[in-house]
């Protein structure tokens, strides 16, 4: 199934779902539903929107009434409107196969019963995949086959774009930029929360809702009950981070230095400022050496950097240069090979 980015759905609905209906998978929390909304908004009709998990048959195609001796589906009046309108069926692969039946004659002929939609009325399904520890139900043949299907994919850059133009908590957005990997995560097979654009949109709100009473113990709070755990922390260490005036770009402009831990057991803020460090090192380091001289004052900081690190503490050196990353992805081989030649110890440690 070919897959696509939140800013390049809007394009794809107006120009396929006014002539076909459109069903998009994609995990929860990505923003399905507000997209759809947006679409709409472009377009200037008005959503109605059913919950698969939510309907019975007779929800759709309504209650059998006698008219003129003979009897008759009622459709309810939500849908059963004059005017054009976008119908979005969220959550249609979590309905029972009872539901999706009575939608087969809707999503097709665009009718239930003797009722037909206006001729500029617009359809379109959302739904979660089998593998998104959400509510699903297999989908028949018959219903696949009647749309048209595509996944939506999560995209950083699209959604900073997104929540700068919506007002997002400035926290938030900045936390987001400096960690771009902590935007979302696969659903986790424990029940707990876990870290996706709306679970991000949330904290924005009571954060906003707060202001200046947000507290670090109340940013805990929120962290925890919308964000994977880990992302929680560092979103908790980053704040204080920023409340005790440190900066990630000054310090990989070379304006400031590590901050010194209180303790030796406290190493909390100083790991927070290495993931963040490493995090746009990965993103901002070219991939070959044939880049290195665009990048020069970068590299030179990057490298003094991690040589004040490894004297402060050798261990969360070793965490700066590690291979072993959540996302998948490693300091450019040319870098590391500097990092070899110029400190030696930390080479050796890394062995």
């Amino acid at each position: 199934m070919q897959t696509i980015r939140p800013n390049e759905l809007v394009d794809f609905l107006l120009h396929v779902a006014s002539v076909r209906p459109v069903f998009i998978w994609g995990p929860p929390g990505i923003g399905k539903s507000s997209l759809v909304e947006q679409f709409a908004h472009d377009v200037g009709i008005d959503v109605v929107t059913l919950l698969g998990t939510q309907l019975a048959p007779e929800d759709l195609i309504g209650v059998p009434q006698i008219i003129g001796g003979k009897s008759r589906f009622c459709p309810p009046e939500q849908i059963a409107r004059d005017d054009a309108y976008l119908l979005f069926l969220d959550e249609l692969n979590a309905s029972s196969t009872e539901v999706q039946k009575a939608f087969y004659s809707l999503i097709h002929d665009r009718r239930l019963g003797s009722y037909r939609l206006h001729k500029n009325s617009i359809v379109i399904g959302a739904g979660n995949r089998q593998h998104d520890q959400a509510i699903t139900r297999q989908m028949s043949s018959a219903l696949i086959n009647r749309m048209v299907h595509v996944e939506l994919q999560p995209n950083v850059q699209d959604w900073l774009e997104w929540a700068v133009r919506n007002g997002i908590h400035p926290d938030v957005v900045d936390y987001v930029k400096l960690r771009p990997d902590q935007l979302f995560m696969q659903p986790p097979k424990t029940q707990e929360p876990f870290s996706t654009p709306r679970s991000w949109h949330i904290l924005s709100d009571c954060l906003k809702s707060y202001g200046d009473a947000a507290t670090t113990p109340k940013v805990w709070l929120l962290a925890q009950g919308v964000l994977s755990p880990s992302h929680a922390a560092q979103f908790k260490t980053f704040l204080q981070l920023r409340r005790e005036k440190f900066n990630v770009e000054e310090l990989l402009r070379g304006e400031k230095t590590w901050p010194r831990p209180a303790s030796d057991g406290d190493t909390s803020l100083l790991y927070m400022l290495v993931q963040s460090v490493r995090a746009q090192l990965l993103r901002r380091l070219p991939p070959d050496a044939s880049g290195r001289a665009k990048e020069a004052e970068l590299v030179h900081h990057a490298k003094r950097l991690i040589k004040e690190l490894a004297e402060i503490n050798l261990e969360l050196a070793q965490v700066l240069i590690s291979d072993d990353d959540a996302s998948g992805k490693k300091l450019p081989d040319w870098f590391m090979l500097e990092i070899v030649r110029d400190l030696p110890r930390l080479a050796a440690q890394k062995e």
